[in-house]
């Protein structure tokens, strides 16, 4: 049942990838108005169709025949062509060790089976505005060209997106201001180039850590950063943020003449939970402030 026939008429295209008709049937009876809808039944020939038609979006289920859709899903972020492409997955399985394996891989969002008709639409619709609004930072020039990070004016932009959503769907919104301690005793010490090599070190450091395709991690300015993490509670941010925090400690900043030197870094973070009152001004605002409180209280800390 592995097929690429769909009309050429401009729609965007979503790439299904399940083993069971019903399924198959169902999410095409749904998605079939709007987009142009391709099919696969098993792995290799997903991935096969995802490097021939370039889908903006994949539904991937998990429990298949030949390779299960962690193994798809593996594949995909492998090859430079294809791992910009949003991927849902779409399951049964309901464990968090599942769930985390997902977003681990790179997977934007889960839909449990069996799936509602609103739910899909929605989770469909809002990934595929997260990939245009990614391809227009790229197409605009809102990058910060020392880390390669979306610069202060795409955050601008994204955090009221992200707002919205949390605010429509009801999901709690984190986020992380982070602060390079120490930062201009470190320039002064080694140079303005080897603070720029700092900047980028720590900067892939966030970017590794913060593996979900709809989290943001962006250049404040100067040595500060924001994180946000969509659909992310209290407890979650906290856990992610001491991750960070302890993998900036952990690692090795090189010098051209071959010494080595470590940094640490300060994180505030504040977490928007539903129905709680607030602005998106006053959020940030919020873990700024919780940020200089970890500054006050010893620096290489998460305060919260």
């Amino acid at each position: 049942m592995d097929s690429m026939e769909m009309e050429d008429d401009g729609k965007t295209k979503i790439l299904i990838v399940d083993d069971e008709r019903s399924n198959i049937v169902a999410l095409n009876h749904i998605l079939k108005p709007t987009y142009a809808t391709l099919v696969a039944i098993n792995g290799e020939s997903a991935i096969e169709i995802a490097r021939q038609a370039l889908p903006d979006l994949i539904l991937l289920d998990i429990i298949m025949p030949d390779m299960t859709g962690f193994e798809v899903l593996a594949d995909l972020k492998r090859e430079s062509a294809l791992r910009k492409i949003p991927v849902i997955i779409i399951t049964a399985l309901d464990s968090t060790e599942d769930e985390e394996t997902g977003f681990y891989l790179g997977a934007v969002d889960y839909i449990t089976k069996p799936f509602r008709d609103p739910i899909v639409r929605a989770r469909v619709k809002t990934h595929l505005r997260m990939a245009e609004y990614t391809r227009e930072i790229e197409r605009f020039g809102m990058m910060d060209p020392l880390t390669g990070l979306p610069n202060r004016r795409s955050l601008d932009a994204r955090v009221n997106v992200e707002w919205g959503r949390s605010v429509r769907e009801k999901e709690p919104l984190s986020a992380f201001m982070i602060d390079v301690d120490n930062f201009k005793a470190y320039n002064d010490k080694y140079g303005h180039m080897q603070g720029d090599v700092l900047l980028q070190t720590v900067a892939a450091v966030f970017s590794k850590t913060v593996r979900r395709s709809g989290d943001f991690v962006a250049r404040w300015g100067g040595e500060e950063f924001t994180i946000l993490l969509p659909n992310t509670d209290k407890d979650a941010a906290i856990s992610i943020a001491e991750q960070i925090r302890a993998n900036v400690e952990g690692t090795i900043v090189h010098r051209p003449n071959g010494e080595s030197t470590n940094v640490t870094v300060s994180i505030g973070v504040n977490t928007r939970e539903p129905g709680i009152e607030s602005t998106v001004s006053e959020f940030l605002v919020r873990a700024d402030n919780l940020l200089y409180a970890a500054k006050r209280e010893g620096k290489n800390r998460v305060c919260s």
